[in-house]
């Protein structure tokens, strides 16, 4: 049960992709994906989406209504000079000032890193599709969102799904996990920045049909498929631990009962 006295908690999902037709079909669209993930409406939150690649943004004037917001990945480069990626990076630089709650996922995590002075481009070792076991490098739990998290374990798998990749953090940044492929799969600015390279919100069927997808527009090669795909179905991502932490970070001023965080 959600404290009485507290007020209703808003959160914004600036979503950076189309929907696909699968997403559609068989979870409504990706904001149902990631409220799903990240939500808890039931507890008298509530979320809006901006299809930011859209170009429909919040209203300047509404952003301080939100207590959180999160930025979804994407098939365009987080480097690109597009009209709505240029206009998201002045978004997020003001939400920064504002000291408000950023979550980035993939394109977001790069998108964030950006707009803060930090350098993102190509990954030197290309695509990266499928599970990935990330190492903790830093302790962060002393942070104050996870001060009271269970302890969080020093590798953690998540699903992947990306050529692009953070070079150099902003300044202020540190590095909280690496893999043997991304240097940089997450970092953390003070208590209200959260950049996750990975995909916390995807289940494995989103991704195997993203898959599918990438092949079918030639942007990956039928061996580099059939792997990825093969090796997906061997293990599991460590989704309710990141789910854990995105929602710890997104709201740390909450309180729940029957093991909610």
């Amino acid at each position: 049960m959600k404290i009485e006295s507290e007020k209703l908690k808003r959160y914004a999902l600036l979503l950076a992709a189309k929907d696909s037709e699968y997403v559609n079909k068989m979870y409504g669209g990706y904001f149902n994906v990631f409220v799903e993930a990240f939500g808890d409406t039931e507890y008298g939150e509530k979320w809006d989406l901006f299809r930011v690649v859209d170009g429909e943004f919040p209203n300047m004037d509404e952003i301080n209504n939100y207590d959180g917001f999160v930025v979804s990945g994407s098939p365009f480069d987080a480097y690109g000079n597009e009209h709505w990626i240029l206009k998201l990076c002045l978004l997020l630089q003001t939400l920064y000032l504002m000291q408000k709650k950023v979550l980035g996922i993939c394109f977001g995590h790069q998108v964030l890193c950006r707009a803060l002075g930090g350098k993102v481009g190509k990954a030197n070792n290309g695509w990266d599709i499928g599970l990935r076991k990330l190492n903790i490098v830093k302790d962060f739990s002393t942070h104050s969102f996870l001060s009271d998290l269970e302890e969080i374990p020093l590798a953690i798998s998540i699903i992947e799904c990306h050529q692009d990749e953070v070079w150099e953090v902003p300044k202020g940044a540190e590095i909280v996990a690496i893999s043997e492929k991304t240097n940089v799969e997450m970092f953390i600015m003070g208590n209200h920045i959260l950049g996750i390279q990975g995909h916390p919100e995807y289940t494995k069927d989103i991704l195997s049909n993203l898959i599918d997808r990438l092949l079918s527009n030639g942007s990956i090669e039928s061996g580099f498929a059939e792997d990825a795909k093969s090796k997906l179905y061997k293990a599991e991502p460590d989704r309710k631990c990141l789910e854990r932490i995105c929602k710890k970070f997104l709201k740390r001023e909450m309180e729940f009962i029957n093991g909610k965080i």
